[in-house]
């Protein structure tokens, strides 16, 4: 077995425990603390987990929230099973298809 790492972004939901219910209302608490994202850049974080995220965007938004990165972001595990080996005939070979077959005799051949 493997392990399927993945995550849940929560950033709207503690957004909406502090009653801030429009990603607009951000931008400007992100500008005070150094951080310039357009309102587009801000409703993106906020409606979509981000693949990347700079240590400066997620301090500021510990603070405007007055929370942890573990309130931002849940960290999920799944157990995934492994793709099957390949046959130990050879590296990358599949074994032999069975197939039906008909024998024929040559013509005016007697048996």
């Amino acid at each position: 077995m493997i392990k399927k790492m993945g995550y849940e972004w929560r950033l709207r939901r503690m957004m909406a425990d502090r009653e801030m219910y429009q990603t607009t209302d951000l931008v400007p608490l992100l500008a005070e603390r150094g951080i310039g994202l357009s309102r587009e850049q801000v409703f993106r974080l906020v409606t979509q987990p981000p693949q990347r995220l700079s240590m400066d965007v997620l301090a500021a938004l510990c603070d405007i929230l007055g929370c942890s990165p573990n309130d931002l972001i849940e960290i999920k595990v799944e157990n995934a099973s492994m793709p099957k080996k390949a046959a130990a005939g050879g590296a990358g070979r599949s074994a032999p298809v069975a197939r039906r077959t008909t024998i024929r005799r040559p013509p005016g051949a007697s048996g």
